[in-house]
């Protein structure tokens, strides 16, 4: 079946030129779409919306979350505001609620918030293990959150258990628990920050990772300089994410990466901004406009977790990204939609891989669309905190 979705006001393709189409269509055909361009162009279709002069956008791509958990952290979120400084450390209450969870209970928590994500105009996610740091809780994790989300992460490198010996544990990480792991996840993360993982112990583990077939991410600059952006430089890895405490030498490694190809050809390393838990744990928020700037490329995540952004809301983050750290509405969408894709290389797809672009529209790509109750996407950034999501379709079948 195809539908034909018309009388777009305004559609913020985010394809390769970026085009924003005024009195816009687009055909969607099973899951990709199969034409797009002028209303009074349009092709006739097996069915019709009408979209009454509303925006259109790309579903959000979140490409950073961690939504395999049990429990709650709300004394911890009012003690940081009443003063008390974050350190990695609390990820520990969230592990010993989740490992104390079933199957059941898990999989239902991960599903009410892959919805709420959805109803958010969220149409495709990442996310990561790391609630359970040890090799069964991990292995459970991945494989729960395979059957529900888009793309899996590996963090078993999230945080050194209590009582164990770091150099131990980063072994197991690196040898068991991701032999247990592998079957259900396409990327390994490793959280390099001063209360987790060394630098030289975060390589271990993205070298390990690396060599069992996993694409490369790391959590790195979040809490003050360090490591983090070389480590991930340094490997290749797709993505970089915090980023908040950056020198000028990880703003030129970082664009260095992106020195040779276009976004077509083969990715440099995307730096992953994260606004939401910049807000929450009152770190800075990562120079995005000195990045551009530079020639680098940014994503924005919602970072959706229970210890220090416990929101799914990619709106909210454009919004942030727009009022907070420099970005035009543009700028902070492309970020949000081609930018994540970027970070979990889905930017490009075909038939030949079974793979649809996602984060862009043009024809072939997944046919991933939100329109919004408002005639453009600045009232995202004009209008924050509003709930402006009118419908949204999912791989062409509509989800809200």
């Amino acid at each position: 079946m195809s539908l034909l979705v018309t009388n777009i006001g305004e559609l913020m393709t985010q394809d390769a030129d970026a085009a924003v189409l005024r009195d816009a269509a687009l055909v969607l055909e099973g899951e990709r779409i199969s034409w797009i361009g002028p209303a009074a162009r349009a092709p006739a279709a097996d069915d019709r919306y009408d979209a009454g002069g509303r925006a259109g956008l790309p579903g959000w791509v979140d490409s950073h979350t961690h939504l395999v958990f049990a429990g709650d952290r709300t004394a911890e979120f009012e003690a940081r505001m009443a003063g008390e400084t974050y350190a990695a450390g609390g990820i520990a209450t969230t592990v010993a609620a989740t490992r104390a969870a079933g199957d059941y209970d898990l999989t239902r928590l991960l599903l009410a918030r892959v919805a709420e994500a959805a109803a958010g105009g969220t149409t495709y996610l990442e996310t990561k293990t790391g609630y359970g740091l040890d090799v069964a809780q991990e292995a459970r994790s991945a494989r729960i959150a395979a059957g529900v989300v888009d793309e899996v992460t590996f963090l078993g490198a999230h945080l050194v258990p209590a009582g164990e010996d770091a150099e131990a544990y980063t072994d197991l990480v690196c040898g068991p628990m991701l032999d247990a792991v592998r079957p259900y996840v396409r990327w390994a993360d490793v959280f390099c920050e001063t209360g987790a993982f060394t630098a030289e112990q975060s390589r271990r583990v993205l070298t390990a990772c690396a060599a069992a077939g996993l694409g490369l991410r790391v959590h790195g600059n979040q809490l003050g300089p360090g490591a983090g952006v070389a480590l991930a430089v340094e490997v290749g890895a797709a993505s970089v994410d915090h980023v908040n405490h950056l020198s000028d030498a990880d703003v030129d490694a970082l664009t260095a990466t992106w020195a040779g190809p276009d976004d077509d050809g083969v990715p440099g390393t995307v730096a992953t901004c994260l606004p939401a838990c910049d807000l929450s744990t009152r770190q800075p928020f990562p120079p995005a406009r000195r990045l551009l700037d530079a020639g680098a490329r940014i994503a924005l995540a919602s970072n959706c977790n229970p210890g220090t952004s416990y929101t799914s809301s990619m709106a909210f983050c454009v919004a942030t990204a727009v009022l907070q750290m420099g970005l035009t509405v543009h700028e902070a969408v492309r970020a949000a939609t081609h930018g994540g894709a970027l970070a979990l290389r889905r930017h490009t797809g075909d038939d030949a891989d079974g793979l649809r672009a996602v984060g862009s529209l043009a024809v072939g790509h997944r046919a991933d669309l939100q329109l919004l109750d408002a005639p453009s996407a600045a009232h995202l950034a004009y209008r924050p905190g509003m709930p402006l999501v009118h419908a949204v379709w999912r791989a062409g079948t509509r989800v809200r």
